[in-house]
């Protein structure tokens, strides 16, 4: 019998989500108001590149959401949980358009655990593997952001670079805290065995320690969340030079997975202000206007809004059980 999962709505979470809309459009405001000449956004020649560029990078996204489903199979192999790319690829693109299109007060990997726990037949095991899926992109992206600063060392001299240093070396000090915490036994190894809302903590502290017993188990998880951040950081390259923004490769490499690490924080509804404030602290010394560092934030919101509207017929339809063999198929 499959172990249900059922979507809790928190008290207060309705102006939570509200505080987060108008935190968005306030910082979106000041972007804007910061931007002495809008029209310096529109590129002023090869416009038909440009939707050239700009329908790669939505390309580009439908790529990544695929690799983030076979990154998410790669996490459940750590479960012995085999489910077919296609069916957690649904998922993931029904929470991206909760995530990123609508203003719910449930947040889109709620949406996955819920929906992926029918497929997997449990809802420990559900949540998770998102969990993890999640941890192992926050180890890709320090990295990316380290590799595109020892590929040009003088990235470093530019205004705010400290902040992407900073930036993730903060996360993989986190990361490394949240996972000793979650493979240790006495902490979150004495919930494994609980029947609990604490069962779900144990059931991460079961991944990490298979994980850890089974070193060669990282080279796949690992090795597709580098493949799909690669992708995130793509979509910005293509995104830049869309709008001919003099940004070397170099310079996305190291500042883009910083964009991505810093519009995660709670603070706002999808990342909106976040984002695009990043960019213009980042860009700016690359001689890239206010404007054109805004857009080129939303541009990306909106490659990905593309993408998660592929969402939409599974998301009105609804989470119906998979069939029995759903769960033991493979690729």
């Amino acid at each position: 019998m499959t172990e249900a999962a059922p979507v809790v709505r928190r008290p207060g979470s309705r102006w939570k989500l509200a505080l987060r809309i108008v935190v968005s459009a306030a910082l979106l405001a000041f972007v804007v108001s910061k931007a002495s000449n809008v029209d310096d956004a529109i590129p002023d020649e090869h416009h038909g590149l440009t939707i050239v560029l700009l329908v790669a990078a939505i390309l580009t996204a439908l790529v990544g959401v695929f690799l983030s489903a076979w990154r998410w199979q790669r996490v459940l192999l750590l479960f012995d949980v085999r489910v077919r790319v296609a069916a957690l690829f649904s998922h993931y693109v029904v929470g991206l358009l909760v995530g990123n299109v609508l203003p719910s007060t449930i947040g889109g990997d709620v949406v996955r655990i819920a929906r992926a726990s029918n497929t997997v037949g449990s809802s420990k095991v559900s949540f998770a593997s998102v969990v993890l899926e999640r941890l192992t992109g926050f180890v890709a992206l320090p990295l990316l952001v380290f590799a595109g600063f020892a590929i040009r060392p003088s990235l470093a001299h530019h205004a705010h670079a400290w902040i992407a240093l900073v930036v993730a070396t903060t996360t993989l000090v986190a990361l490394t805290l949240i996972l000793f915490v979650a493979g240790h036994p006495r902490l979150a190894g004495r919930y494994a065995e609980r029947e609990s809302w604490a069962r779900f903590i144990g059931a991460v502290h079961l991944g990490v320690e298979r994980l850890r017993r089974e070193p060669r188990q990282i080279v796949p998880v690992l090795g597709t969340s580098i493949i799909f951040q690669t992708s995130q950081v793509v979509m910005f390259g293509l995104i830049f030079r869309a709008l001919d923004l003099p940004v070397p490769i170099a310079a996305v490499i190291a500042f883009a997975p910083a964009v991505l690490m810093l519009q995660v924080l709670p603070i706002t509804f999808s990342g909106l202000g976040v984002r695009e404030g990043a960019l213009v602290l980042f860009l700016h010394s690359f001689d890239v206007s206010n404007a054109q560092a805004g857009a080129a934030g939303l541009l990306w919101w909106g490659c990905m809004i593309a993408v998660s509207l592929l969402g939409a017929p599974a998301f009105a339809v609804g989470n119906r059980p998979p069939s029995v063999n759903t769960a033991k198929e493979s690729v």
